[in-house]
């Protein structure tokens, strides 16, 4: 047991709630706090020297003066394992290419496929190993990783046996998502209806085998899978006992309904829901995420951020860091800016990021720092909190811990 401070402030997010819209007089800020760590968890927040003076023999960490403390963040949407990049599509669709004639002369994501399933198992590991460093760096302790740039079995697999062998080698959480219907494979002879049944009978069958994942998700668009045929694989997929989430609504409206009526964790992406399917998403326990790293990569709208929490909404937001629409990386740079186009309070950009985006992964441990949630927490060298969502990144994290043990 242990008392680490003392901190400038303590942004807690305690009784904070998960869905709908909050306001920043919300959040319980304590003045030159510290926190008592027993066992991994969280144990008592309070007043440093009154902590201090209750536990004459605790063991006290002392932190380097004028920094804040927030819950650590968690990352719900990442396809972070992947081979070669798409730097010549950014420039392309910023020279006015459209998405077909940069798939036509080799680029998208059937590009980020052929590099996947070229690059040995020990090359992908060391470049998402380096990944999930950096988002380590930020802050974010609790990271989904995607498969879904090897689309035939021997791939797929490859890929989710690496998140598993990287999360042996890392502090974060990583939860892996089967992503297998990211799109129909240009090398699969067959229709979209029998490539799922393929990810059905010959994927999803030894990922279970092996607990390579948990989850697994579909993206529904006219460009990858239709609504029908994917409700009825998603419903497949939940009789094989996984969770599911849902690329939805990304360039055309529906398919968040899709995710609502088959009991989705999450619906990710909504660029382009409509208001009857807000309303929709509000009344039930999906998560709505936006991503706002893919339409900053894309130069497409953002998703309608603030009218999802006005309706009620639980409302995520996450990098989606990919090879090809979204290959910032920084969540906190995203959410600082969707903030702005979407006017989220701060209190709701750091819920968010933090016990939102984690409900999301089905996670409810961590995100807030209140009695007996996991210890993970990040801190900053400044006075006032609101620096860190105001300087949209520059800021950068001064300390991680992971079950409160320091690891930068």
């Amino acid at each position: 047991m242990k008392l680490i401070g003392p901190f400038k402030q303590v942004v807690t997010l305690a009784d904070l709630p998960l869905r709908g819209k909050l306001f920043d007089e919300q959040l319980e800020i304590i003045e030159d706090g510290g926190m008592i760590i027993n066992q991994n968890k969280i144990q008592q927040i309070g007043n440093f020297e009154y902590l201090k003076s209750n536990h004459p023999n605790i063991e006290i960490e002392e932190i380097e003066e004028g920094q804040i403390v927030l819950p650590a963040f968690t990352d719900s949407h990442t396809h972070i394992c992947f081979g070669g990049n798409r730097a010549n599509d950014f420039a392309m669709r910023n020279a006015g290419k459209t998405y077909l004639e940069i798939a036509e002369s080799g680029g998208g994501i059937w590009s980020s496929v052929q590099h996947t399933r070229k690059a040995s198992e020990q090359e992908l590991l060391e470049t998402l190993l380096q990944r999930i460093d950096f988002l380590l760096a930020l802050g974010i302790t609790t990271i989904e990783i995607k498969s879904g740039y090897g689309l035939d079995a021997e791939n797929e697999l490859k890929m989710l046996r690496i998140i598993k062998r990287a999360q042996q080698q890392t502090k974060a959480t990583l939860i892996p998502t089967c992503l297998s219907a990211h799109l129909k494979p240009r090398d699969f002879e067959g229709s979209n209806q029998e490539y799922l049944q393929y990810i059905l009978t010959q994927i999803l069958p030894q990922v279970k085998e092996e607990n390579l994942a948990k989850r697994v998700d579909v993206f529904i668009e006219k460009s990858a899978f239709q609504p029908d045929e994917s409700k009825d694989f998603l419903l497949k997929t939940k009789e094989l006992g996984f969770e599911i989430t849902v690329h939805a609504d990304q360039f055309t409206s529906g398919s968040s309904r899709v995710a609502v009526e088959v009991g989705a964790k999450s619906a990710d992406h909504l660029e382009a829901t409509i208001d009857e399917d807000i309303e929709f998403l509000a009344k039930s326990d999906t998560v709505a995420t936006a991503l706002p790293g893919a339409s900053l990569g894309l130069g497409e709208k953002f998703t309608p951020a603030r009218k999802l929490l006005d309706a009620g909404a639980i409302l995520a937001i996450a990098s989606d860091w990919n090879p090809g629409s979204a290959p910032m990386g920084n969540l906190i740079t995203q959410a600082s800016i969707l903030a702005t186009f979407e006017k989220l309070t701060t209190a709701e950009v750091l819920a968010g990021i933090t016990f939102r985006s984690a409900f999301a992964l089905g996670l409810e441990d961590r995100g807030k720092l209140e009695t007996g949630m996991k210890a993970d927490f990040v801190t900053f060298k400044t006075n006032n909190f609101q620096n860190v969502l105001y300087n949209q990144g520059s800021l950068k994290a001064e300390n991680v811990y992971v079950d409160g043990m320091k690891i930068k």
